[in-house]
Parts: C-alpha cells; sequence; structure tokens
C-alpha cells in the first residue's frame, strides 16, 4: 500500500512508487536482522511505502499517531501539517518496531521515549532519518521520522540568511571570551540550526572552540570535542575546560534554572553558545531571568539572543504577481513605493486543462526561509531589565535601537516576493 493524501484504510494508488533505501544506523549499531526475520517480513515494506511517500512530497517529518484500531499519518510539509492517510494499528506497530531496529534502538523497550537515526537514499539523494518512538495510553508508540536531505547542506550563517550586519557583531560578541550567546525559539523552529549557525560565526582560525554535546551529526569546523567525564556535573565540566584556556564552548541545550546558574556563572571566563525553548527574544529574556534569580547576573552575561520563525518560500514556478491596494500597504506596514505583490499560485477554475503546479504539488509554496531577530543586551536594554524587565518596555527598546525584530524582516521578504501576506499572517498567528 502506498500512502497518500486522505487515503482510507484499504485504498491503495495504482502507480509504482520507488522505493527509499535504508542504510545502517547513525550509531553503527549493526541490526540482527535473522533473529528479527519475521519483524522483517511484515514491517519493511510498509515502512519503506511511508518513508518513501513522505520524501517523495517533500515533508521534513512524519507522524504516526494510534487511534483506536488505526494508525494516522500526518506530513508536515515547509513546517505544515497535511493528511497523509491511515494504516491499521497492528501494521504500524510493525513499522515502528522495524525503523527502531534499523536505528539501532531497543524494540523490546516500549515504555519509554527512544530517539536514533538511520542513513537512507531516495531518488539518488542521501537522507539522515531520525527516528523518535514514544508511549502512548493506545498501547502502541507514536511513530516520529525526521528527514534531512543531506545534498542540502544549510549550515553556513550566509545558508540560513543571516545579513552581513548581524554576522558581524554576532563575531565581536564571540571575540570577548566571556559572555553567553543563545539562540531560542519553539519546539521544531529551527533553534538547533541557528544555534549551529552561531557556532559557526566564531572566527574558528583565531579562537578555540570546544563542544560538550550531541552534534547531531552535524560538523562544526576546526572545533574540539572534549572528552566528558561520567562523573562530572556541568560545573565540573565547565571548570576543565577553562582551565585549557578555551575561548568557546557550544553546549548543550538550557532546559532548567540549574544549567542556566551554572552557564551564567561560568560566562566570566569563557564564551558560552547554548539554546533554549522560547516563543521569541522577549520571552526568553524573561525565562533566562526567571531561571537565574538575579537581573545583575542575567544582564552581565548575557550577550545576545537570536530568534527565528520559520515561513514557507513562494515556490518560484507558479506565484502570481499583483498590485496591491495603496489601502492595503499602509495596513501592513509597507513602503506605499511598493508596486507588485506576490500570492501562491492555483490553477484557473474556468479552465479545466490548467493543472496544479507540478513542482509545488499545487501547494503554491516551495521550501522554506528564516527571518530572525536580535535581542542584544546594550546598555540601554540593561538599563531597561534592571527597571523591570516589562516586555512591553523591553520590545520598545528593541525598536529604539533599531535591533532587528521578527516583523520588519517578515515585511521584507514580502516586498522582495519571496513569501505572501498570507504566509506572513498564518506566520505570527499564536499557536
Amino acid at each position: 500500500m502506498i500512502f497518500g493524501f486522505g487515503k482510507g484504510v484499504e485504498e491503495e494508488e495504482e502507480e509504482e512508487l520507488e522505493l527509499v533505501t535504508f542504510q545502517g544506523a547513525l550509531n553503527g549499531k549493526q541490526a540482527d536482522l535473522k533473529a528479527n526475520a519475521r519483524l522483517m517480513e511484515v514491517g519493511l515494506v510498509p515502512a519503506k511505502e511511508l518513508v518513501s511517500d513522505a520524501l517523495l512530497r517533500r515533508a521534513e517529518m512524519v507522524r504516526l499517531e494510534p487511534k483506536g484500531k488505526a494508525a494516522i499519518v500526518r506530513l508536515f510539509i515547509d513546517g505544515v501539517a497535511y493528511p497523509g492517510g491511515r494504516i491499521r494499528k497492528q501494521e504500524a506497530h510493525a513499522v515502528t518496531q522495524l525503523l527502531k531496529l534499523l536505528s539501532g534502538l531497543d524494540t523490546k523497550q516500549r515504555k519509554t521515549r527512544q530517539k536514533g537515526g538511520l542513513k537512507a537514499e531516495f531518488s539518488e539523494t542521501p537522507y539522515e532519518l531520525i527516528i523518535e518512538s514514544e508511549p502512548t495510553s493506545e498501547g502502541v508508540e507514536r511513530l516520529i521520522v525526521r528527514a534531512r536531505n543531506l545534498k542540502l547542506n544549510i549550515n553556513t550563517p550566509d545558508d540560513l540568511g543571516f545579513s552581513g550586519e548581524m554576522q558581524s557583531k554576532l563575531r565581536d560578541m564571540t571575540k570577548q571570551r566571556s559572555g553567553v550567546v543563545l539562540a531560542c525559539g519553539p519546539s521544531r523552529s529551527g533553534t538547533t540550526t541557528t544555534r549551529f549557525a552561531l557556532g559557526r560565526s566564531v572566527d574558528a582560525y583565531q579562537f578555540g572552540i570546544y563542544t560538550i554535546c550531541d552534534m547531531e551529526n552535524r560538523e562544526l569546523p576546526y572545533t574540539t570535542e572534549f572528552e566528558l567525564r561520567p562523573d562530572d556535573d556541568l560545573t565540573a565540566t565547565m571548570e576543565r575546560i577553562v582551565r585549557m584556556d578555551a575561548d568557546v564552548v557550544f553546549a548543550e541545550p538550557i532546559r532548567d534554572a540549574e544549567t542556566a546558574k551554572v552557564i551564567f556563572s561560568a560566562q566570566k571566563k569563557i564564551t558560552i553558545i547554548s539554546e533554549f525553548l522560547a516563543r521569541d527574544v522577549t520571552h526568553g529574556l524573561l525565562q533566562l531571568l526567571k531561571w537565574v534569580g538575579d537581573p545583575q547576573v542575567v544582564v552581565g552575561g548575557l550577550r545576545v539572543i537570536v530568534s527565528q520563525k520559520m515561513m514557507r518560500l513562494l515556490c518560484k514556478n507558479c506565484k502570481q504577481a499583483f498590485r496591491p491596494n495603496p489601502k492595503l500597504l499602509k495596513k501592513v506596514g509597507l513602503s506605499p513605493q511598493t508596486k507588485v505583490l506576490y500570492r501562491p499560485g492555483k490553477p484557473d477554475p474556468e479552465d479545466p486543462e490548467d493543472e496544479p503546479c507540478y513542482k509545488c504539488g499545487g501547494l503554491g509554496y516551495y521550501g522554506r526561509v528564516a527571518m530572525y531577530e536580535m535581542l542584544e543586551m546594550t546598555d540601554g536594554m540593561r538599563e531597561v531589565v534592571l527597571q523591570g524587565a516589562d516586555p512591553a518596555a523591553i520590545k520598545v527598546q528593541m525598536h529604539k535601537e533599531e535591533m532587528q525584530i521578527l516583523q520588519s524582516e517578515g515585511l521584507r521578504l514580502v516586498a522582495d516576493g519571496k513569501t505572501s501576506l498570507e504566509e506572513l499572517q498564518r506566520a505570527f498567528k499564536k499557536p
């Protein structure tokens, strides 16, 4: 069975689909295929079909969610969820167990969350598939598959669209051999990719960079993996790194107050790059203040928080130009000199031969772009924070000092014809 949008449990598509090939676990663990022959027999083809259908549709994530006697397939394409059909509960269980096996995970452990990955190839394109399983009340695990196209290789600040001014500021902030540089954002918003780009903003030829975190099979050029000791906590690890005369440490995400306090206590002798979950830079700053508990420590150690929002790019093949109404330009804050904007292309309903775009599949969008904002801990911002850290006052100060903000970046992308006003509105809609 090939999985398609809105397909029922028993429905099949007639055309044959080239199937993905699985090429081994990322952790190097060899799967015992002989001992799991029955699982391979019932789960391999459905697992290949599920992943192949997702990659064919450009999905960066697949979620297989148990619901009653079936499991619901959800495909996430350019960050937006689409229905991907249903499969039987037993088949979903086989797919989950098979992908766990090939990813080097424990197929017998079904009551705790597990995460692994495997190499794959589809249509002559190499991928890394991150496999996550989570227990549910349904008795069958939830499966999440995240796909990374290795040909895209979007890693550097230039790849991600960091402006020249933004890169220059980040280089200055990371060469002081002290201070905390952070990326923040909601879950699955690209925060980890931003953190790695922050790491690449450091002049690796001039400064010694050490990593003490899971690199998730990504690379930071000219960095050294620090040897961790099983009995050392984060405080002890930081003390050892400082003694080695390191300039920058690339750290694990900050998830709690204890970690935040250690990070800010160590920043006086080394620059620390990390990430954490927060809606945006303003909420991120408030979260740090709550965790650390001392505003003086935060404003004294924080250099910058960078946050991002992802927006879909209009499909270059089918996007449609239109002349905007002057009232609309004024309402959204675009220049009255803007002569043309773009929207997603759609087939002409009166032309039966006008088919959906072959490139984007009729979605109107193809790929994504990030817009960034930077909260810099300037003298003016320190004063605002120490006076009470009112969220509105923080935003006013960012505008006053002309710091890079999401709204202006989003409007720039609309004016440049890269995305639409509708997509900008969707990106800023509260979850």
